[in-house]
């Protein structure tokens, strides 16, 4: 059974051949490690390996590994958010991926300490308009985007998706190459954006392909979960 360290040294092999493949920059694709529900000890030699971003879906999942771990560790939030439970995100975790509502966006910039940064956002993009999907349709992006410029202590990256699972490679690309179109024309309209979260291990060189600059690994590095999990 492959450990951890070879996991992640498989995983930014893939990154990098599919970066050469498809001409992006040496770097320009970001690992992302989705740890939700995984033991502090997995993340701890993943850590030691190197990584040091990690994306958790359940706050009282993730409350205690940010306690428990070091503060070199960039914390994504990548789960559904209620607006009850804004304020931990607004406190504890650098990057928030899941933005698809204004009052949701308005309790995080309130809430978010004046001794941090501004909290990093993407906006949340239903691009295969799936019904069982959270996301904004894309023609709705842009006037969201406009209403969190507004708010300074959120900082708008970029765009995220999760579209419907596809096992051709050529139907993978087709929703990344769509939202890569509309952050290009945000771009275009003057937003500073520089991030696309979208790829996971099931279609990352689909996502690297189409312009993705940060993928969402969760069982590429941590091996499958557990039923019980």
């Amino acid at each position: 059974m492959n450990t951890i360290a070879q996991r992640l040294a498989q995983i930014r092999a893939r990154i990098t051949q599919a970066e050469q493949r498809y001409q992006r920059p040496p770097g320009s694709v970001k690992l992302l490690a989705v740890s939700k529900t995984r033991p502090l000890t997995d993340l701890q030699a993943l850590n030691e390996c190197g990584q040091h971003a990690f994306a958790e879906n359940y706050l009282q999942d993730a409350l205690p590994k940010i306690a428990a771990l070091n503060d070199k560790i960039s914390w994504h939030f990548i789960g559904p958010l209620q607006s009850n439970k804004t304020r931990p995100v607004a406190e504890h975790f650098h990057w928030l991926h899941t933005l698809e509502r204004l009052k949701i966006a308005r309790r995080l910039n309130d809430q978010r300490p004046a001794d941090l940064p501004p909290l990093n956002v993407c906006i949340q993009v239903n691009i295969s308009a799936d019904p069982d999907k959270s996301g904004l349709m894309p023609e709705a992006a842009e006037t969201f985007a406009h209403e969190l410029a507004a708010l300074p202590r959120l900082r708008l990256r970029g765009l995220m998706t999760l579209p419907r699972q596809q096992s051709e490679l050529a139907l993978q690309r087709q929703p990344f190459r769509e939202l890569h179109a509309l952050y290009n024309q945000l771009c275009q309209h003057g937003f500073e954006l520089d991030t696309l979260s979208m790829g996971m291990s099931r279609d990352l060189e689909a996502a690297i392909a189409e312009g993705s600059t940060l993928v969402r690994i969760g069982t590429g590095l941590f091996g499958p979960r557990k039923s019980s999990q």
